[in-house]
């Protein structure tokens, strides 16, 4: 979460500036992107004033681009910073009370940067602050390449991609036994339109039968922001769980054409072989009626 400024004594700094004594936060404010931050910036003056004796001026600390002025009781936009337009202002009930903060809506990473506070009363002051720009990234997703016909000791590439964050996170790449692997990694980050990064990191490792690889990805503003683990079998990956089905089915649809086709034989074989023995059963009995005339014919004569 966004930690926003405070104004108490602990957490700003006063201005060097011995006239009027400016309070804002020592350390850099941090803002969501797409979210409001509020830029804390308060003065301490003992004796009443009107409003119209009070100025007001908010600028880039760097550029001198002005973020935003009141005067004389009125903003006075005409010179603000084109790309601020709509997204400031001052809190018109509290500068009575000695506070000149500034809201800042719809942050986004070209904001980031050193912001200075100017305030005049009677007397003078000035003080800079540090926004910081913060966007969480997406939850990491891990691809395989290849993702077939693997077999133990193949090289495999797992790649980690993770977007639409801000700043620029940090990829660790551990294996089961929470080891670093730091070895065979490339990482790229890209920007998009808005300045937020996609990092893509990819591990290159040799395959075990069973291996267990995680990716994180730390964004260092807001810590830790994703962790996601995979395991790679190889026999798994050789033959997935419907290839496997599917071969053991065609194997029995095999198994059974080929019990099918052997039956089919055996009673063809044993079809034929009683045609044969029938067959030579008739000839044998033709011969011996042969037999049978020619002897009885000899008789006669």
């Amino acid at each position: 979460p966004c930690q926003c400024s405070r104004n108490d004594e602990g957490s700003s700094s006063r201005s060097s500036l011995p006239v009027l004594e400016l309070n804002v936060p020592e350390q850099p404010v941090v803002a969501l992107h797409s979210s409001d931050v509020v830029l804390s910036c308060s003065f301490n003056h003992t004796n009443p004033f009107n409003l119209s004796d009070l100025s007001v001026f908010w600028q880039l600390t760097d550029t001198q681009r002005s973020v935003h002025r009141y005067l004389e009781g009125h903003d006075q936009l005409a010179d603000q910073a084109e790309r601020f337009a709509n997204r400031t202002r001052l809190f018109p009930n509290q500068l009575g009370l000695g506070n000149a903060s500034l809201l800042l809506s719809r942050v986004v990473v070209a904001d980031e940067g050193s912001y200075t506070c100017f305030v005049r009363v009677q007397d003078f002051g000035s003080a800079a602050l540090l926004l910081q720009v913060a966007a969480p990234y997406s939850k990491p997703v891990v691809t395989l390449e290849p993702q077939s016909n693997l077999r133990p000791g193949d090289e495999v590439a797992l790649t980690c991609v993770s977007y639409g964050g801000y700043p620029e996170g940090d990829v660790i790449w551990q294996d089961a036994g929470g080891r670093n692997l730091t070895e065979n990694i490339t990482t790229s980050v890209v920007a998009n339109g808005e300045g937020l990064f996609t990092v893509t990191s990819v591990l290159t490792v040799v395959l075990e039968p069973n291996s267990t690889y995680s990716c994180r990805l730390i964004n260092p503003i807001l810590g830790e922001e994703g962790y996601i683990s995979v395991t790679v079998t190889g026999q798994n990956i050789a033959f997935p769980p419907v290839a496997l089905w599917v071969t053991v089915g065609l194997a029995i649809c095999l198994l059974v054409l080929l019990i099918a086709l052997a039956a089919v034989c055996r009673r063809k074989i044993k079809e034929s072989c009683e045609e044969a023995k029938r067959e030579a059963e008739e000839a044998k009995v033709l011969e011996e009626e042969e037999e049978s005339k020619t002897g009885m014919i000899s008789l006669k004569s």
